[in-house]
Order: structure tokens, then C-alpha cells, then sequence
């Protein structure tokens, strides 16, 4: 009676633990890329009147090639973080009877780069000049104001350069 009580508690332990183990909150899912990778750098790099060679070098090849729509080419690119919800990103580029570029479609368009828009730069050319405005000047008196006090009065001394050795034998 005993033993039959001791193995019925054992067994009922071990497929416990055995469940438990199944979805242990620790278990790492690997992230799923399918597809080109297209950054808004690519786009931006591509112009009018550009051949399907130059296209092809800078976006790679198609994924999808249509033979009913020999002028389209699609660039499918779809991630679906750790067993989260599936992205999908899309692009298709068009091109003329003569093979040349002529237009394009899908969830990116030229413009801003997204490291230029996270940045906050619309150009992406900043001079001296204008990152030396945009910055504030410092309160009178403050941490800040003395530092800046110290960078501007270093006086530069120019490095000495060497004078050439004589190859002549003596």
C-alpha cells in the first residue's frame, strides 16, 4: 500500500516537472528573416533611367519575378521577432519598354533616410558654422562656462617635423 502510494506521488512529481519544463519562461525563439533586406538607403541611391544592372547592384536580386509582368520586380522582406507578430515590408520597381527604371511602389519611398529623420537632420550636410549656432551658450558662472572658458583660451603649439637624414657616406 505504501509503495503503491510512494510511486503514485513520484510519478505525479515527475510529470509535473516534466510539464513545467515545457513552457519554461526562459526557452529563447530565434528571430525569422525571410526575404531582401531593402534599407531607405538603397531606395534613396536609386534614380530615374537607371538600367536593370545598376538596379540589380544596388538592391540585389528580385525575390519575385512575375512572367506576367516582365517589367516588375518585387522586393519582399518580412521578420517575425522571437514568436511576436510577423512585419512585412514591400517593393516593387518598374521598369519601361527600354529597361530603365521609371518608377517604384511599396511601403518605402525616396526621401529622408530613417537614420536622417531619427536624427533629426534633413539634408544630412551640416557645416561648422551652423552646428556652432545651433548650439546655446552656457550660463555665466557655471561648470559648463569654465570648461568651454579653458577649450577656448589652449593655444596651439605646431608639432616640429624632422629634418631629413643625410644619405651620404662619410
Amino acid at each position: 500500500m505504501q509503495k503503491t502510494k510512494l510511486l503514485l506521488t513520484s510519478l505525479s512529481l515527475t510529470g509535473l516537472l516534466a510539464l513545467a519544463g515545457c513552457s519554461f519562461p526562459g526557452v529563447y525563439k530565434i528571430d525569422i528573416q525571410q526575404g531582401n533586406v531593402v534599407t531607405q538607403d538603397m531606395i534613396d541611391q536609386l534614380r530615374p533611367g537607371m538600367t536593370r544592372k545598376q538596379v540589380r547592384f544596388i538592391m540585389g536580386n528580385p525575390l519575385l519575378t512575375d512572367t506576367f509582368h516582365a517589367n516588375r520586380w518585387d522586393y519582399l522582406y518580412s521578420i517575425q521577432p522571437g514568436g511576436g507578430q510577423r512585419l512585412q515590408e514591400r517593393v516593387s520597381v518598374n521598369f519601361g519598354a527600354d529597361d530603365q527604371l521609371v518608377g517604384l511602389s511599396g511601403d518605402f519611398m525616396p526621401g529622408v533616410s530613417r537614420d536622417q529623420a531619427i536624427l533629426g537632420e534633413g539634408s544630412g550636410v551640416t557645416t561648422p558654422q551652423a552646428a556652432q549656432q545651433a548650439e546655446e551658450k552656457p550660463a555665466p558662472g557655471s561648470l559648463l562656462e569654465q570648461i568651454q572658458r579653458e577649450v577656448d583660451d589652449v593655444k596651439v603649439i605646431p608639432v616640429p617635423t624632422p629634418e631629413p637624414l643625410e644619405n651620404s657616406p662619410q
